[in-house]
């Protein structure tokens, strides 16, 4: 089993970027982190991280016929981009939209997600155990296939 892990923009600010909503924790250490899990579960990963749209919209497109699925924080693009929406459809794997932050929470225009438009589930609030809960979620989901 092979995920596609894809981070949009300003991720790999973690640990600078306000830390009093993202953590002290750095972009390497969610990479090690997200590892670590897909090592545990025998799954291999491919992580990507831009702050470029059409980079992400690439990497979603260049996992059809080789992932089984992707865990996407598309960070702000989630709240703009119908490119990547658009992409998560055309490749139609099943796709987990996770947030490090409570985004419900937040700001009025953090309400809306198109990314989350082509994903079976969204978890936001939970940090890195986020992914690792997207993880899972997504190992279940293909073994049960």
């Amino acid at each position: 089993m092979k995920l596609l892990i894809v981070n949009g923009p300003n991720l790999n600010m973690l640990g600078i970027r306000e830390p009093d909503i993202y953590g002290r924790q750095t972009y390497a250490d969610l990479c090690e982190w997200v590892r670590s899990v897909c090592r545990r579960e025998d799954i291999e990963c491919e992580i990507v991280q831009s702050n470029h749209e059409g980079a992400l919209v690439d990497a979603i497109q260049g996992a059809y016929g080789v992932c089984d699925g992707i865990v996407i924080n598309p960070a702000a693009y989630t709240h703009t981009s119908v490119a990547i929406l658009d992409a998560l459809k055309a490749v139609a794997l099943p796709a987990v939209e996770v947030h490090l932050s409570d985004v419900s929470a937040r700001e009025p225009f953090r309400q809306i997600s198109y990314a989350g438009m082509a994903c079976v589930k969204t978890i936001a609030g939970k940090g890195f155990d986020g992914y690792e809960e997207a993880i899972y979620y997504l190992k279940s989901q293909l073994k049960s296939r």
